[in-house]
């Protein structure tokens, strides 16, 4: 523990007597961009740290990562103030106008004699990024690897996000794109325009595969269903249509913005005939009509959980609406101007919105007070977006710069200057690490936040960009299948939501696989082709097996059911009800005659597959049970639990026969040897352990995952574990 504090001790020291001097010589080495990294890098692994360590370390650690994080947005300022590249002397250059943090308190309190600047406000960019040109809309690929762009020299073009270059550039529309978006299975890109059509695009080979016409006037916004199956367009026509199936007529005046329900159920629009309207994506009769505006409405959202929406308008209001009532929940007034952008948070608790009056404001979506307002820009705001961990802020606005802000400070962090005309349109990516942005100028840009240069910069567009969008995030819905020799990766898409379990038959010809998005799906190993998609499940999937002969499927759900299909008709075949919360882990026995689940309930559970009832109950763990599984011959069951324990059960007497304890973390994953003699388990304490199943001695533990173990399963001679993500 001594060592620990000493460590801590140390560091402490480091930055607060130290640190100038080692920024003003990476600097002068002309490294200084990047410090900003390092010391961000040194704080996340200072966090991570903290684990199984003292309250007295994690106290000091926690007080480190925040110094550290304070000189992480230091460096950055300073390697990109004009100062930097004239003087040495960082504490004159950049010391005397930077405010804020107790570590700057101590820094200044080394240099008695720093210039004391009375009523100055920073505004000074943290970096200086340059643009000259203009596009309407963009979006990233689900997966993050591709970026497409709209513009208005009619074209649709496909960018490698990696290396810039142009991949795709896609002709066919006669006048200004307005709008684009990517499938949810990346296969395909859907885009709309001043020519009144919607055409959808193979994103491979850049053929058109489909044009719907209808609109009468231009189409301004297009995006695709969660499941990539329908596609909603809103138009200056008044309309919101839905694939060219679907019209949704009532709107007296032009819809402004437009936006998917979460499960991709219901439409949200908004027009400047003051009103925001709610459809039904299947049918396309409208549900609600939210009233109560007395000017345009500019932008419309839905919450996270889909209970919700928020509007902005030019009556300076916003607004949140129950989405199943159609009553106003909550008004936030503060705005001086008209209010162009709205967004909720990750978490669905805060709201940000961007006006003419130059502002950015957040609000809790509770009270409605006011939590934060941004003040920098010196011209309109048109655009916000909260970062996917809800710390961060992004906006664009006309004074052709984007800026991101600290959530919970409301400090500005950064900002990237250089645009020749208007900022229409910003987003953050799912890590938050890169921003994206289009404008008036022709261009679009992405640029690294953490050390402020640009990454890529897509030329190609001869007119304005207007919306910019980062792909949802690396649980990409797909199915992957890996061939060990060539190493192809090969993916089956057609769930909606996150991936949570999948299995091979035992003749290795078929592939089922749960999801959150309640379905179960059976694939063609071969040809990557869906067989089956089993509907039932009133919640998210988290467990499948197939059975020995692989005509049964099991399933396990967040609804507390487990569930057997047949793997050929796709029916259900039988649904044994019993666990009172989440089934978290099915298997069939070897015989295929019985069905084991665990459960967060505590308990692991046997039954009859033939009646249809339970045909025992095993209670022993006293915390939720995340994996179980059969011996080879079918007479014991072995299980693990949050409460670090792995125990083996008699599957005839319902006795507990073992319990395995050495780990000192949450058990993920439990397996037999293929002779039953042995046990594997994996846990987040990052080990794989090893067990004799008749002594309950451990035989073996391998350390060296840095994550969580996530899996493990026995081979006739080997053992295989994965983890949570690449270690």
């Amino acid at each position: 523990m001594a060592s620990d504090i000493d460590f801590a001790s140390n560091i402490s020291e480091f930055l607060h007597t130290k640190l100038l001097f080692w920024i003003e010589t990476m600097n002068l080495l002309q490294l200084g961009y990047k410090c900003k990294t390092s010391l961000q890098q040194v704080a996340q692994n200072i966090n991570h740290s903290k684990a199984h360590r003292s309250d007295q370390y994690k106290s000091k650690a926690s007080n480190i990562v925040k110094d550290l994080q304070d000189a992480a947005n230091f460096a950055a300022y300073f390697s990109a103030n004009k100062a930097a590249l004239s003087t040495p002397h960082l504490y004159i250059s950049a010391l005397a106008t930077w405010t804020g943090s107790e570590l700057l308190t101590r820094w200044k309190s080394q240099f008695r004699l720093l210039p004391l600047i009375k009523g100055f406000k920073m505004q000074t960019p943290l970096l200086l990024l340059k643009a000259n040109t203009t596009v309407s809309s963009i979006a990233f690929s689900p997966d993050g690897t591709k970026i497409v762009s709209g513009s208005e020299d009619n074209s649709v073009q496909v960018w490698d996000a990696l290396t810039g270059e142009q991949v795709q550039d896609f002709q066919g529309h006669t006048d200004s794109v307005t709008s684009v978006a990517f499938s949810p299975d990346r296969t395909q890109i859907v885009s709309g325009s001043d020519d009144k059509s919607v055409r959808v695009w193979n994103a491979l080979t850049g053929k058109q595969v489909q044009e719907f016409q209808g609109h009468i006037d231009c189409v301004i916004s297009v995006a695709f269903s969660p499941n990539g199956k329908q596609i909603v367009s809103g138009s200056n026509d008044k309309s919101v249509r839905v694939k060219q199936v679907q019209e949704f007529q009532g709107h007296t005046k032009w819809v402004t913005s437009v936006a998917f329900s979460p499960d991709g159920t219901q439409i949200v629009s908004a027009s400047n005939d003051h009103s925001v309207r709610i459809w039904d994506a299947l049918t396309g009769k409208q549900v609600q009509e939210l009233q109560g505006y007395t000017n345009w409405v500019t932008s419309v959202a839905f919450s996270p959980n889909g209970t919700q929406i928020v509007s902005g308008s030019y009556d300076k209001s916003v607004r949140m609406w129950d989405a199943l009532t159609g009553k106003q929940v909550q008004e936030f007034q503060g705005h001086t101007n008209c209010v162009t952008s709205v967004a909720f948070s990750p978490d669905g608790t805060q709201i940000v919105s961007g006006s003419y009056d130059n502002s950015v404001q957040v609000w809790d979506a509770l009270t409605s007070k006011q939590v934060q307002e941004f003040q920098g820009h010196i011209d309109s705001v048109t655009s916000v977006a909260f970062s996917p961990d809800r710390t961060q802020i992004v906006s664009g606005s006309d004074d052709k710069s984007v800026r991101v802000w600290n959530a919970l400070t409301g400090k500005q962090v950064q900002e990237f200057q250089g645009h020749t005309n208007w900022v229409t349109s910003v987003a953050f990516s799912p890590d938050r690490t890169q921003t994206v942005y289009g404008s008036d100028d022709n261009s679009v840009q992405l640029w690294d936040v953490l050390n402020g240069k640009q990454v890529q910069k897509s030329p190609g567009h001869t007119d304005g960009i207007t919306s910019v969008a980062f792909s949802s995030g690396s649980k990409n819905k797909s199915v992957q299948v890996r061939d060990p020799l060539s190493k192809q990766v090969r993916r089956f898409y057609g769930h909606t939501k996150q991936v949570t379990s999948v299995a091979f038959s035992l003749d290795g010809t078929q592939i089922v696989s749960g999801s959150q998005d309640k379905s179960v799906q059976v694939w063609d190993a071969l040809t990557s082709q869906q067989v089956q998609e089993f509907q039932g499940h009133t919640d998210g999937v988290t467990s499948v097996a197939f059975s020995p002969d692989g005509t049964k499927i099991v399933s396990g759900s967040y609804d507390n059911s487990v569930r057997v299909w047949d793997a050929l008709t796709g029916k259900q075949v039988q649904e044994f009800q019993g666990h009172t919360d989440c089934v978290t882990s099915v298997a069939f026995s070897p015989d295929g005659t019985k069905i084991v689940s665990g459960s967060d309930d505590n308990s692991v559970q046997l039954w009859d597959f033939l009646t249809g009832k339970r045909a025992q109950k095993f209670q022993g763990h006293i915390f939720r049970v995340t994996s179980v599984a059969f011996s080879p011959n079918g007479k014991q069951i072995v299980s693990g639990s949050k409460d670090k324990s792995v125990r083996m059960w008699d599957a005839v007497t319902g006795q507990q026969v073992q319990e395995f304890q050495g780990h000192t973390d949450l058990v993920t994953s439990v397996a037999f040897s293929h002779d039953g003699t042995q046990i594997i388990s994996g846990s987040t304490d990052r080990s794989v352990r090893v067990w004799d199943a008749l002594s309950s001695k451990q035989m073996q533990e391998f350390q060296g995952h840095t994550f969580s173990v996530a899996s493990v399963a026995s081979s006739f001679d080997r053992i295989l574990n994965g983890t949570e993500s690449e270690d």
